[in-house]
């Protein structure tokens, strides 16, 4: 396969590429996995109702997200130790999407420093584990504000790690050559990178992620409208739809059924969603459910696994014509007009 057309392309060349206890870490979601085949398993309980006789001559991908301007809606998610992946690591996820025009997310298990990311000029947030060394915190949310990261995305849904089979299986550690320097820790079992996570983050602590960062503060991790109201009483700036990709509660309902419940109880914020993406119609079907972008972590990882700064760059650019082309097939002008009407439930 010398070309990959779609993401299933990019995650067999990956498969081959990578050593078989980091792709097992990169592919695999927790238990039995059913919440990450149900993940993507979702998008087929929704169809398109294309319309006709529209001109379609010029689709738009273009989309705003916290006021930025992005030209895919189509963020990477924060995808931890990029580095087993490709010698580049983040510096060539965050060169492809700075070619795209298309914001990156940073995780704190990053095996490249947030200045080196920063020093690339790509659009970025920061992802937040919180540490429980306090004093950690709050200067891993001053770094991000003082290197230029546009926002802060407190990850929620992980206060233990859920019980990842493969890699128990598998035994994959870490590469003692690879440090996370956000953490200063390197040569561990990811669970065991996630030990050294506070347990004990409460709705109270939400104000001081703000304060500290002085910048617009996003949770990731929300699958019930009951969460999504909560977040809002705390002031958030948005939220990101999740279950961290199956990885965490094996039987959780799936991120594009969750988008539904979160969108209803919040028709004016900003929801973000991530979750089972594989191809442009997905993307489609999650804009017309009220996402205002998606964020895409494995097929990113793969694409780095097979090409580095390349690969992310092609597989972004085979996304961006398929959602011009899916658009256009749907009858749409713009990604920004869809909602749920473009729509059936199966």
């Amino acid at each position: 396969m010398d070309e990959p057309v779609n993401v299933a392309d990019y995650e067999e060349l990956a498969r081959a590429r990578l050593d078989p206890g980091a792709y097992g870490y990169y592919v695999g979601g927790a238990n039995d996995e059913l919440t990450l085949r149900d993940n993507v398993e979702a998008y087929r309980r929704w169809q398109l109702r294309p319309r006709v006789l529209r001109d379609v001559g010029s689709p738009s991908t273009a989309a705003t997200v916290l006021g930025e301007e992005v030209a895919l809606p189509v963020l990477v998610a924060p995808v931890a130790y990029q580095r087993a992946a490709h010698p580049q690591g983040e510096l060539g996820m965050a060169e492809g999407a700075r070619a795209a025009g298309t914001i990156m997310c940073l995780s704190t298990f990053a095996t490249t420093s947030p200045a080196d990311v920063a020093a690339t000029g790509v659009k970025r947030w920061f992802q937040l584990y919180v540490p429980r060394n306090e004093e950690l915190g709050r200067e891993l949310c001053r770094q991000a504000a003082e290197l230029g990261f546009g926002a802060l995305v407190v990850t929620v849904d992980l206060p233990v790690s859920g019980r990842r089979e493969r890699d128990h299986r598998s035994g994959w550690t870490l590469p003692a050559r690879l440090e996370i320097p956000s953490v200063g820790l390197r040569g561990l079992k990811p669970h065991e990178f996630v030990r050294e996570m506070s347990p004990s983050v409460t709705w109270d602590d939400v104000g001081s992620f703000a304060a500290e960062a002085g910048l617009p503060v996003i949770l990731k991790g929300i699958l019930t409208a009951e969460d999504a109201l909560r977040a809002r009483e705390a002031g958030v700036d948005g939220i990101v739809v999740s279950n961290h990709g199956g990885r965490q509660v094996d039987g959780a309902v799936a991120s594009l059924d969750a988008l539904v419940e979160v969108r209803d109880a919040l028709p004016e914020a900003v929801v973000l969603m991530d979750g089972g993406i594989r191809c442009a119609a997905d993307v489609v079907k999650a804009m017309a459910l009220g996402a205002d972008a998606v964020l895409l972590g494995r097929p990113y990882a793969y694409a780095l696994a097979v090409g580095g700064q390349r690969g992310v760059e092609e597989l972004i650019q085979n996304l961006m014509a398929e959602i011009d082309l899916t658009l256009a097939l749907a009858g749409g002008h713009s990604i920004r007009e869809l909602d749920r009407s473009w729509l059936t439930r199966v």
